[in-house]
């Protein structure tokens, strides 16, 4: 009975270990593995970076079609890497290299202002680990927000000329309201303090995984499991939370009204 009982005690330990190890390690699991016949977001935005950076696809459908597997190939071989056609991590953080600078690397917690803009005259910057949001100030963030209702979606832009992506839409809209946030989505993830979404309050921000390890969609939370953010397949919009798709990719709350 005592050998059943370290048996059983030995078998627990190895399924706290190995709970342990997955939730740890979720972000190498994160990463998009993308080959022919892949659909859906992840391929959109895989489309999208393709396209700037001047490969050979014709439209953003979402489906990796041979058109896709095509320009895949031409990029690997241009950067020297296995010419599979499959997207594999490497690959992909190899397409994120190349992509234009308009978007600031993830360990700077700005990107270049343009200077003719009045929207980045007397603006802070906020701390992370914190929350900095007043209260009386979240029906303006909303406000805002959801003056942009359907401005499309174009990886890398920042303002309602270019369009938005997700992070570049945070960003715009509290400097609107006088508040420097970070540019990128793993960057402003550092903002404020994790919460279980039952927590979360209008004007908080919510991540996803989607296209790459860790927060790398965002948007700004609305009540009742709403959120508004730049969807790469219809621009500025408002969902649900609870929807199959968001709620198999959510990543985490943040905290930010005070």
């Amino acid at each position: 009975m005592g050998q059943i009982k370290k048996q059983n005690i030995f078998f627990c330990q190895m399924i706290v270990f190995l709970a342990a190890f997955l939730f740890f390690n979720n972000i190498s699991f994160a990463a998009p593995i993308l080959k022919l016949n892949s659909h859906g977001h992840d391929v959109i935005v895989l489309q999208q970076n393709l396209m700037r950076l001047k490969y050979s696809v014709s439209k953003v459908s979402g489906n990796y079609d041979k058109e896709t597997q095509d320009a895949v190939k031409a990029f690997q071989k241009d950067n020297r890497l296995s010419v599979t056609g499959i997207v594999n991590r490497e690959t992909w953080w190899a397409i994120k290299g190349g992509r234009p600078t308009i978007s600031t690397s993830s360990t700077s917690s700005q990107t270049a202002k343009p200077t003719n803009s009045p929207i980045w005259d007397n603006i802070s910057s906020v701390p992370y680990g914190r929350t900095f949001l007043d209260k009386k100030e979240v029906s303006s963030i909303i406000s805002t927000a959801k003056n942009y209702m359907g401005v499309p979606y174009v990886f890398g832009g920042a303002s309602p000329e270019e369009g938005f992506d997700c992070s570049g839409f945070l960003e715009y809209i509290f400097a609107r309201n006088g508040i420097e946030i970070p540019r990128t989505a793993d960057e402003q993830y550092k903002l404020g303090k994790l919460v279980r979404q039952s927590q979360l309050v209008a004007g908080d921000l919510v991540f996803f995984t989607t296209y790459e390890p860790g927060a790398s969609h965002c948007g700004i939370y609305l009540g009742n499991d709403k959120f508004i953010h730049a969807s790469s397949s219809r621009g500025i919009r408002v969902d649900d939370l609870n929807d199959s798709y968001w709620a198999s990719r959510y990543y985490g709350g943040k905290h930010i009204v005070k």
